[in-house]
C-alpha cells in the first residue's frame, strides 16, 4: 500500500489532500501543530496516522517520520510539505517575530522536511517530494513580501533537489496555487480582492494527486511545477515571455 505524510494536514489544503489520497486507499499520515484539530481529524478518520509536528524542529521531524514509517515497513511514497503561514502587511510594519516565524515555517520547515525524509524516500522506488509553492513566487508580491519570498525559496529548493535527487529515483515537484478558500486567504492583501479567492482546497489536492502520477511527457521533460487554476497558469506563462517592465506593471496593478 502506498503512503503519504502530510504536514499542516489538519485543515485546508492539507486535509483535502489527505482525504483525496485516503479515498484511493493510501496509508495517510496527518501531522500538525494544532492538537485540537488533530483530535477532530482522528475522530473523523480513525484509520489515519495522526501526530503532532512543529516543522521548525529537526528532532520532531525525525521522530514523526520514524513513527509514521514504522507502520509502512520503512517506506514513504510521498512527503507533502504543505504546512505554511502568512502575515500580510508592509515589511516596515510587521512584527519582527512574525517575519521570523514565516521564514522558519514556510522555508526552513520545508528544507528540514526534505532532509529528514530523504532516507525514507530513497528506500521507496518512484517516491515523490511535493512542496506547496504559490503563485506569489511568479513575481514578488507587495503586502505579502516575506511570504512571497519564502515561496521563491520553495521553488528554488524544488528545482535544486530535483537535480540532486534524480540518481536516488526521487521525483521532486512543487504545486502552485493562487488564493485558495482556506484560512490563509483570510487576509487584507490587495491581490485577494483583485483576483478573488476562486480555488478550492480540493482542486489543489487533485493537483497533488496528478503530480505524483506523472505522464510519460512529465517525466521526459522533468516537469517540476504544477499550476492550479487558469489564473495561475496565465500569470505564470505570461511572466516567462513578456518583458519585465510589463510583468512589473501587471503585478503592481494586482497587488499594490
Amino acid at each position: 500500500m502506498s503512503s503519504i505524510f502530510i504536514t499542516g494536514g489538519a485543515a485546508g489544503i492539507g486535509l483535502a489532500t489527505a482525504e483525496r489520497f485516503g479515498r484511493e486507499g493510501w496509508t495517510v499520515g496527518v501531522y500538525d501543530v494544532n492538537k485540537e484539530a488533530l483530535d477532530q481529524v482522528k475522530a473523523d478518520h480513525p484509520d489515519w496516522i495522526i501526530g503532532e509536528l512543529d516543522v521548525r524542529d529537526s528532532a520532531q521531524w525525525t521522530h514523526a517520520l520514524g513513527e509514521f514509517t514504522e507502520t509502512t515497513g520503512g517506506k514513504l511514497d510521498v512527503l507533502d510539505n504543505n504546512a505554511g503561514i502568512l502575515h500580510e502587511g508592509l515589511i516596515t510594519e510587521i512584527d519582527p517575530d512574525a517575519i521570523k516565524r514565516q521564514i522558519d515555517i514556510d522555508a526552513l520547515g520545508v528544507a528540514l522536511g526534505a532532509q529528514a525524509a530523504h532516507p525514507y524516500l530513497k528506500a521507496t522506488p518512484g517516491s515523490h517530494l511535493v512542496n506547496i509553492a504559490s503563485a506569489s513566487a511568479i513575481y514578488g508580491q507587495p503586502g505579502i513580501a516575506v511570504y512571497s519570498a519564502t515561496k521563491f525559496f520553495v521553488a528554488g529548493l524544488t528545482e535544486a533537489l530535483e537535480l540532486e535527487w534524480e540518481h536516488d529515483d526521487i521525483r521532486v515537484v512543487s504545486i502552485w496555487p493562487l488564493w485558495a478558500k482556506t484560512a490563509l486567504a483570510a487576509n487584507d492583501a490587495k491581490s485577494t480582492k483583485t483576483l478573488g479567492v476562486r480555488i478550492t482546497p480540493e482542486q489543489v489536492a487533485d493537483k497533488v494527486w496528478e503530480s505524483v502520477h506523472p505522464t510519460r511527457q512529465d517525466k521526459l521533460l522533468h516537469r517540476t511545477s504544477y499550476s492550479v487554476g487558469a489564473q495561475t497558469l496565465v500569470l505564470g506563462n505570461a511572466a516567462k515571455f513578456i518583458p519585465n517592465v510589463l510583468n512589473r506593471a501587471v503585478n503592481k496593478l494586482i497587488a499594490q
